[in-house]
């Protein structure tokens, strides 16, 4: 089992025929043969988008809306590598065509476009997820943005992280410790994006082949706390897993944007300490440190 992709995912891309769009569609066919199913580009419907992958020749179809590409593929998902500032477009044309699953890798997507977004979308049945996120990934299934499929290994673990580079930290140390990940789902740094922290938690506690779960939150905002307190929820109804924190940017000084648009501390409110304190109370056991993320998490599973 895995959550929002696997194998029988059918995924458009936006912005295919860019240089980042090209190299990660390469790379996803390359490590799982993820099912790429085609590319759209206004200008450039009806021809074809070749690749290199593993020393052959790829082909990969354009069309000229994403609407065209989901009939005649059958798409599912959809992958976002569109430029800042036509990508908030570029969602919209996705949602409008009703693509159940999109991930928005574009990073510095004006806030004006993305409160555009968030109204288009929450009057839709898509999921959004990002953008500024290194996007999902299922080991052996399918990779949907910009992770390192090299590092991945299937097992038990679920990662969701709002650090793109701290999600890989965490699938690497649970692939060190022969935990292997179910799903890693970068939800990323905005401060206006689609999926958060409590869907991807809901998702993970639903999956039966998740057996426990590393969530990795960062200064700024409050949905750290807010999930934090729904999990507390959830627990007394008996849904619960092991699981263990991280809170990137606790020596950040307040007022200052570190990185993220959305790892601000303002008005009090946002800072690492806060949200450390909020996931211990919830039951989750906090990692020292980033480089400590699958040793807390086997010591947690062995009731130390």
């Amino acid at each position: 089992m895995s959550i929002i992709v696997n194998k029988d995912t059918k995924v458009i891309v936006q912005g295919l025929t860019g240089k980042t769009g090209t190299f990660h569609t390469e790379q996803a066919l390359a490590y799982y043969g993820t099912q790429m199913v085609a590319g759209v580009h206004p200008k450039k419907g009806g021809t074809n988008w070749t690749g290199n992958v593993d020393g052959k020749e790829v082909q990969v179809p354009i069309f000229a809306t994403v609407k065209e590409a989901m009939e005649a593929t059958g798409a599912n998902a959809s992958v976002v590598y569109v430029p800042p500032a036509g990508a908030g477009a570029a969602i919209i044309e996705a949602i409008d065509a009703g693509v159940p699953f999109i991930s928005c890798i574009t990073e510095g997507i004006p806030v004006a476009d993305m409160v555009k977004v968030k109204a288009r979308l929450d009057k839709s049945d898509s999921r959004l997820l990002g953008p500024n996120c290194p996007g999902v990934m299922t080991p052996e299934e399918c990779k949907i943005g910009i992770m390192p499929g090299s590092i991945f290994k299937k097992g038990s673990v679920g990662i969701v992280s709002r650090s793109g580079t701290l999600t890989y930290e965490a699938v690497f140390q649970t692939t060190q410790e022969g935990l292997g990940q179910t799903t890693a789902v970068g939800i990323g740094g905005d401060p206006v994006k689609g999926t958060e922290f409590i869907d991807v938690l809901d998702l993970f506690l639903d999956d039966d082949a998740t057996e426990s779960i590393i969530m990795i939150g960062e200064i700024g905002g409050s949905a750290e706390e807010e999930a934090s307190e729904w999990l507390k929820e959830q627990a007394a109804k008996g849904r619960k897993k092991p699981m263990v924190g991280f809170i990137a940017g606790r020596t950040a000084p307040p007022g200052r944007t570190m990185g993220h648009a959305g790892a601000v501390i303002s008005g009090g409110k946002g800072g690492a300490e806060d949200k450390i304190a909020a996931m211990e109370d919830a039951g989750i056991r906090v990692s020292p440190s980033p480089a400590s993320l699958g040793k807390t998490l086997v010591d947690l599973l062995n009731g130390k």
